[in-house]
């Protein structure tokens, strides 16, 4: 099955986790991938999924900002002349504690890390899909917008619900879909790149960083984690013709968690 044959597709974050097996199974069918992500580790997944057959491109840029998505956008237009589909799927939190823990500093790290690059590759990427009659956009967000010690993180996955809901109402007279999947916790292989997780001090910070992984677990119905697989096929269920009636919905690939 290659339900994305001769369409253009962005995959920002790709180089590890979740990222990457969407760019996998994207290639395998038959799309033309932009691989984005600030770690030069994207040259890597690019070069081996070109030894697959895949035409794929790939993209160093700091999606933090609007420079970076802009970028992004205008390098992928170049290469492949349209963008059919975006995958928004850069952020993760950072530190794991009680919200009163948290110092000014890290709760604007995390609002920048996980809600303002999919604001600013959505910002960037509309006006080419309005002038092309279509398109999708599929935000990866997070279970953990009810979730404990990771406060700041679940605000900016609620701001990229918030986001998927209105683009969706303000979009969908140019044809374009805008929906958005959120992830429960995930089994991955370790990161090659930390996303600056500090290293706990003492017992209290691994306590509170433990009660973070038992709470994801006991609110999953399944009691375990997902897969990347897992995780990956609703983002490409979402992006591809099959959910071709469904826009502005977040939908839960948590076990049960609904978030």
């Amino acid at each position: 099955m290659s339900r994305f044959t001769d369409k253009v597709m962005v995959i920002t974050g790709a180089a590890q986790g979740i990222g990457r097996r969407v760019a996998e199974r994207a290639g395998a069918e038959c799309a033309r991938l932009a691989l984005v992500d600030r770690s030069d580790l994207i040259h890597d997944v690019v070069a081996e999924l070109g030894e697959q057959g895949v035409d794929a491109i790939a993209l160093q840029a700091d999606l933090e900002t609007w420079e970076g998505a802009e970028e992004v956008m205008n390098r992928s237009l170049e290469h492949f002349g349209r963008i059919d589909i975006l995958i928004n799927n850069v952020g993760g939190a950072i530190n794991f504690k009680p919200f009163t823990e948290f110092s000014e500093t890290e709760i604007a790290a995390e609002i920048t890390r996980s809600l303002m690059p999919t604001l600013w590759c959505c910002r960037a990427v509309l006006p080419t899909m309005v002038e092309q009659g279509g398109g999708v956009i599929v935000n990866v967000s997070s279970a953990a917008t009810r979730g404990i010690h990771r406060i700041p993180y679940s605000a900016a996955k609620g701001g990229v619900n918030a986001m998927t809901a209105s683009l969706a109402f303000e979009y969908a007279e140019h044809g374009i879909r805008v929906v958005a999947t959120a992830p429960g916790g995930t089994e991955a292989p370790p990161r090659k790149i930390s996303r600056g997780t500090p290293e706990p001090r003492n017992e209290q910070e691994q306590a509170w960083f433990q009660a973070h992984i038992d709470q994801t677990k006991q609110s999953c119905l399944m009691g375990r984690y997902g897969t990347l697989d897992e995780m990956a096929a609703p983002i490409l269920f979402m992006a591809s013709s099959d959910a071709s009636y469904i826009t502005g919905s977040v939908l839960p690939v948590a076990g049960g968690d609904l978030g």
